[in-house]
């Protein structure tokens, strides 16, 4: 079933218990909206074979004249303002709502979408459990429209004491809109550069060639993966062309999403539960 609002479209699958299910929340990328991400991705798909509640933040036209989140600008780029406050406040509203286990709440985005889940997760870790990035970038990787822009181009970031959140990013080896070096950046931001990782080569039935690495952490199993889709542009993987910026040859990048998540939890060392700001 999904509910449209003026500000976030909502899925509860009919496989969905009635309490403690898992909340995905689905960034889009600029000019887009939840009904077109929810085409492209096909994650509703996915949510009704997993059982995940999957809300979809909508990003006005009042706030960006592109629908695009604010990644790049200081001003959105803490925990009590701009667009990280408002989608996790909204997370929160409806984690509460939903009667959602509050220990697997995920974000997900695509482009800017991904640039924002990966920001929120860095900001919110009491709220989010893992972060799924699909052609984004790391959090901060602009902090104005000049290194915004550097960014998309593929610039160099600076180091960073990574945030140990668990990640899973897919991109396009061929995009020429976000620099595949970005994938990379993500993963080292969320689980440093230093990390582990076992490295496989696969071809989809579909014929299409991708790397996948699993990123290791001692005594917690995998805790990050980063996909390199070989020919691919920007868009998203496995999707449906009922969408925009999607890329019906896989892999899934939805269902491997949920499958990833499902194998993550919040980790308390991480600050207060998301249940005491209810």
């Amino acid at each position: 079933m999904t509910a449209i609002h003026d500000d976030h479209s909502l899925y509860v699958p009919a496989t969905a218990p009635r309490r403690g299910a898992p909340l995905a929340v689905m960034l889009h990328g600029a000019g887009q909206d939840p009904g077109d991400f929810a085409a492209g991705t096909t994650m509703n798909l996915a949510a009704e074979r997993h059982g995940f509640v999957v809300l979809y933040p909508a990003q006005p036209s009042s706030a960006n004249a592109h629908q695009c989140w604010n990644w790049f600008e200081p001003a959105h780029q803490t925990r009590n303002a701009g667009d990280p406050a408002r989608i996790a406040a909204l997370t929160l509203q409806v984690a509460r709502e939903q009667g959602v286990d509050i220990d697997r709440i995920y974000v997900a985005g695509l482009s800017a979408g991904g640039a924002m889940a990966a920001l929120l997760g860095d900001l919110f870790p009491d709220v989010y459990a893992a972060v799924g990035v699909h052609s984004g970038l790391a959090a901060r990787a602009g902090t104005d429209l000049s290194s915004g822009l550097a960014a998309l181009r593929g610039a160099p970031r600076e180091a960073s004491v990574p945030r140990e959140m668990p990640t899973i990013v897919f991109h396009g080896d061929r995009d020429a809109v976000v620099h595949p070096l970005n994938g990379t950046q993500v993963i080292e931001a969320s689980l440093g550069a230093d990390c582990a990782f076992e490295s496989c080569e696969h071809t989809g039935p579909d014929g299409r060639q991708f790397t996948r690495r699993n990123y290791l952490h001692e005594g917690s199993g995998v805790r990050g993966e980063h996909w390199t889709l070989h020919d691919a542009a920007h868009a998203w993987s496995g999707g449906s062309l009922g969408g925009s910026f999607a890329d019906p040859l896989g892999p899934d990048a939805s269902e491997e999403m949920l499958r990833f998540f499902e194998t993550q939890r919040r980790i308390p060392s991480h600050g207060s539960r998301a249940a005491d700001r209810f």
